[in-house]
């Protein structure tokens, strides 16, 4: 291992968090190794095993995201962390999910933190987030005519930016003995519901939105008449009852304690984006 300038591997380095955590690193003079299916140093692949050999060969640490709209990676988890091992890897920060530690062992998520929790030759920092801000400007929450439709209710979430996940991301690749063995729940200062976030999406661009409260099933087949895999519906599912009953994520300082500043807030982050729905409008 290169004490001095370790090889870091991101995973995902396209994605939400994976092309934040490789600019964070990138901004720190780390040496980076950004791999995704496209458009990145090198081509990787879930579905080619033969992939991930290539990918750590030369590799220190890694920020492992699991493959997206799947349910079943489990088995190439694990298959990437042998690989990972072989290779002399000594570091992986997961990107989980908040909550992830009370869920069923066969849930795949669960599954692969204990997974690394179970590998004594890698250390590990799990990294569990609340629900993105980012989901309302670049994903599933972005408003369509003056609407944000999902069915959570009056249910709240801690939503968190996801330049924070980045930030708290690249700490730990860069420094990892002091966050390895940890496991971090994220969020943002703020329990908001959909109408509340709605609201400040409204100050910030100008124009009316709402949120709209959709029944459960017709928004999950709407999600996955978009092309989404049919088994993604039950996380769909999960994902907007937890909120909807009352048990979405609640602030913490988990954030400030790693970052040394607070976590930004959601009117901060509608403020940074207001431009971009409000092209999205006209």
């Amino acid at each position: 291992m290169n004490e001095n300038r370790p090889n870091i591997l991101v995973l995902g380095a396209t994605g939400k968090t994976g092309s934040r955590v490789v600019a964070d690193l990138r901004g720190r003079a780390a040496s980076v190794r950004a791999i995704a299916r496209s458009g990145t140093d090198i081509v990787f692949d879930w579905s080619n095993r033969e992939s991930y050999g290539p990918a750590v060969e030369s590799v220190d640490r890694v920020y492992l995201m699991a493959p997206v709209l799947r349910t079943d990676f489990a088995s190439d988890v694990s298959t990437f962390l042998d690989a990972a091992e072989r290779a002399g890897v000594e570091h992986v920060t997961f990107l989980s999910a908040y909550g992830m530690d009370h869920a069923p062992d066969e849930i795949a998520t669960r599954a692969v933190e204990l997974d690394l929790i179970a590998r004594h030759r890698l250390g590990h920092t799990i990294l569990r987030p609340a629900w993105f801000m980012q989901n309302f400007s670049e994903t599933f929450l972005r408003p369509v005519c003056g609407a944000i439709t999902v069915p959570t209710g009056d249910g709240a979430e801690a939503f968190i930016d996801v330049e924070d996940i980045a930030a708290v991301a690249a700490n730990t690749l860069a420094d990892p003995a002091a966050h390895s063995g940890h496991a971090y729940s994220l969020t943002g200062p703020q329990a908001l519901t959909v109408a509340d976030a709605a609201t400040v999406i409204s100050r910030a661009t100008g124009r009316p939105i709402v949120h709209r409260d959709l029944d459960r099933e017709t928004w999950v087949a709407s999600v996955l008449a978009t092309g989404i895999p049919a088994e993604y519906g039950a996380v769909l599912r999960q994902l907007t009852e937890t909120i909807a009953a009352g048990n979405g994520a609640r602030p913490d300082d988990t954030v400030e304690q790693i970052l040394g500043r607070p976590a930004r807030t959601f009117d901060q982050f509608a403020q940074a984006n207001a431009t971009a729905w409000k092209e999205s409008a006209q």
